[in-house]
């Protein structure tokens, strides 16, 4: 008999925000806990001190939270600084996180299925294959923080087109996919916890597009996701060690093979899904203090028959284990095949090694400064913006901003609705601290 000793000290919990970064996590994500739950906020710049003293002084055992990309090489040294605190998610479960790069490194060290990828810090080697490879070819910015919404990710059906779309943006190291062949003309989101899919859904590209992102048109459904998908998911969710994760998987249309297109910690996810985050991590922490939580697999079918507005409103949904009784009747059939599970220790073996030059005068200029952490860079060093010409791309290199805030801003700017960032005040979507930052970028 398992028994639970409820006397023994639980580890003190601290919260990592980052200024102008959306929090991923709330106290409240973690019901129930009764001890004090700080919050420890870095500050960019040359903060990396303060920021380890004041982990120190507030004793805290365990930080959660992502580390954003612009942050991932500052975060290395912070943790190293901090060897007794465990970072959830782990600074290697993370790596995935700062870079397509990285992502495609990390998806051959493990042997998961992945698009035919290359990746060029030689400019004249990318140009050449992309002379001889098979089109259509997927060109994607490697570098810096998400692609927002499929921004940085260009279709190309030519040798001509991706010469042109390279000389204009500038893309170092030159990052380019075999284009999968998308059944249904989308692809498929799994979110995990604890290496258990609990929600998936498909995103179909809009009228005339072929990016499958909402904030570009598209729309989404949560029916019939093939279990080849969750198992791929599964599978890179256990070589990353990690408690929460995300994959956008491509199912080929003419062989029904998944490819894991992303992957990583960071992603959006409705309230509930953090709620069982942070109950999983409760029951990590605890010994089994607080309970591991059930959910059933494929209960997004269900959830997802609610309207999404609502949806992205609720919390503290629950799922109990089904306890037969006289009068009561199982509503949702549990499928099994994945359960829960504790998560593996990282080490530093986790991390693959680089494909980049190792000696450092071996690599080109362009590549330093693209690999420069941006997020670290001051305003007056900055790109200054004039508001009526700003572009969309521009605006999601706000710290802070994200994609759907970016559509939104830019629309306003368009329909002439708003003439400074000043009239963003009005508006409930952004807050007075996220426009004192950004303020600092325009002319």
């Amino acid at each position: 008999m398992n028994i639970v000793n409820k006397k023994k000290k639980l580890p003190k919990i601290g919260l990592l925000y980052l200024d102008y970064v959306l929090r991923f996590f709330d106290k409240s994500n973690f019901k129930g806990w009764p001890d004090k739950i700080e919050t420890v906020v870095y500050h960019w710049g040359n903060d990396k001190a303060r920021f380890i003293n004041e982990v120190r002084r507030k004793e805290i055992d365990v930080l959660i939270g992502n580390i954003p990309a612009t942050a991932y090489e500052t975060f290395k040294e912070i943790a190293a600084a901090l060897p007794h605190v465990r970072f959830i998610p782990s600074i290697e479960t993370q790596f995935a996180n700062k870079s397509k790069e990285n992502v495609t490194l990390f998806a051959k060290k493990h042997n998961l299925s992945i698009p035919h990828t290359e990746i060029f810090y030689d400019k004249e080697e990318g140009y050449k294959y992309l002379k001889t490879c098979k089109y259509p070819q997927i060109i994607k910015r490697s570098y810096g923080p998400s692609n927002y919404g499929g921004y940085y990710v260009h279709k190309v059906d030519s040798y001509e087109e991706a010469i042109a779309l390279l000389e204009e943006k500038k893309y170092m190291p030159i990052y380019t996919q075999d284009a999968i062949p998308l059944k249904y003309s989308g692809d498929i989101r799994v979110m995990l916890i604890g290496h258990k899919p609990v929600c998936a859904f498909w995103r179909f590209s809009g009228e005339g597009q072929w990016i499958t992102n909402t904030s570009q048109g598209g729309s989404m459904s949560y029916d019939n996701v093939p279990m080849s998908a969750l198992e791929l998911a599964v599978e890179a969710s256990k070589a990353a060690k990690a408690e929460y994760w995300a994959c956008d998987i491509a199912i080929d249309e003419n062989t029904d093979k998944p490819y894991i297109l992303e992957c990583a910690t960071a992603f959006a996810a409705f309230p509930y899904i953090r709620d069982w985050i942070g109950q999983y991590i409760m029951w990590d922490l605890s010994e089994g203090r607080f309970p591991l939580p059930h959910v059933p697999l494929y209960s997004w079918e269900e959830l997802g028959k609610i309207s999404p507005s609502l949806l992205r409103t609720m919390r503290h949904i629950h799922f109990a284990k089904y306890t037969p009784s006289a009068d009561g009747a199982y509503w949702l059939e549990d499928k099994g095949e994945f359960d829960m599970e504790k998560t593996e220790e990282s080490t530093p073996d986790d991390i693959p090694d680089p494909i980049k030059p190792e000696e450092e005068d071996k690599i080109p200029e362009i590549v330093k400064e693209s690999v420069k952490e941006e997020a670290e860079v001051g305003p007056d060093e900055q790109e200054q913006y004039e508001l009526e010409n700003v572009t969309l791309t521009q605006l999601l290199t706000l710290q802070g901003m994200e994609e759907d805030v970016a559509v939104k801003i830019k629309e306003l700017i368009d329909n002439k609705e708003i003439s400074s960032l000043e009239d963003l005040s009005k508006y409930d979507f952004v807050s007075k601290e996220q426009l004192d930052q950004w303020s600092k970028y325009f002319k």
